[in-house]
């Protein structure tokens, strides 16, 4: 199937104007890989009509961060896209989607939107949560599909459907790794050899946290720092073992469901990384 490559709203207008079925929509950054290519296949089981947006959005992206290197690859995308029978792929550029300059108006992340990548990125969840919001509204979909590895953007896509009464269902995606456990990401990249030997600790430190679960919180802390310390040429921004709904760290006699989130820079480039950790009491 050869996927419709479209730049405007009112070409998408057109394309989907007549369309039978659930349609589902994969939002992305462009630069597609199999994370990507998962999340097409799940919303494929569901949908009539699969939409993926590339829209590389500026508004997420602080003075100082990455946009003017972030991977460009349309090309590439459409024929990712046209492989997993994605009816359209949605690129349009700046001007279509902010057609009157910078917005004025935003949606704004909140409280949940200040801690963890939004402490260290202020400003970003506001930028994410505002395109989505705008693409939620362009395409129109009944589905949404996001990956897990992004934790606290989905769980603040999630709030703004239901605080602002979105008509449309979120659906989360496992997160895809490489075989050496490394988060698919568009800017692994930017990573060479010797960097992903890096990188690898993230995923590491996860599985050496989950381990030792039924330790409790303050093992998994523990044992996560551990293995991310040892490794000297990792920038450790952040290790929280958190609430997976408020983001509020757990205590030391937490029992249940936690998040166990991660960011560090290997070399110039920011990861990040998570898991959902089934903790006992053992603490307490």
């Amino acid at each position: 199937m050869t996927t419709r490559l479209l730049h405007t709203r009112a070409q998408l207008r057109a394309a989907l104007g007549n369309r039978s079925g659930e349609v589902g929509v994969v939002m992305t950054m462009g630069a597609l890989h199999d994370g990507h290519r998962e999340l097409i296949r799940v919303a494929r089981r569901r949908c009539d009509v699969i939409v993926v947006t590339d829209f590389l959005n500026p508004l997420q992206f602080a003075p100082d961060e990455d946009l003017s290197r972030y991977p460009r690859t349309l090309d590439a995308d459409l024929a990712l896209c046209s492989e997993e029978s994605v009816d359209v792929l949605f690129a349009p550029d700046v001007a279509e989607v902010y057609a009157s300059g910078e917005p004025q108006v935003r949606v704004l992340a909140g409280p949940l939107g200040d801690v963890l990548e939004g402490a260290s990125r202020p400003g970003h969840f506001d930028g994410v949560l505002t395109v989505v919001a705008k693409l939620l509204h362009i395409t129109r979909p009944d589905v949404a599909y996001f990956g897990q590895k992004d934790a606290q953007q989905l769980l603040l896509i999630r709030r703004m459907v239901d605080d602002l009464d979105f008509p449309v269902q979120v659906v989360a995606v496992p997160t895809v790794r490489e075989p050496s456990g490394l988060a698919l990401s568009s800017r692994n990249g930017y990573l060479d050899e010797d960097d992903r030997v890096v990188a690898v600790v993230l995923s590491r430190s996860l599985s050496a946290a989950a381990a030792v679960a039924a330790d409790g919180p303050v093992a998994v802390l523990t044992t996560a720092r551990e293995v991310l310390d040892a490794q000297p040429a990792l920038g450790l921004d952040y290790v929280a073992l958190v609430d997976p709904i408020t983001l509020r760290d757990v205590g030391p006699g937490f029992a249940g469901t936690a998040l166990l989130a991660l960011a560090a820079k290997v070399g110039r480039t920011r990861l990040i990384d998570n898991a959902e950790i089934e903790l006992g009491s053992a603490d307490g």
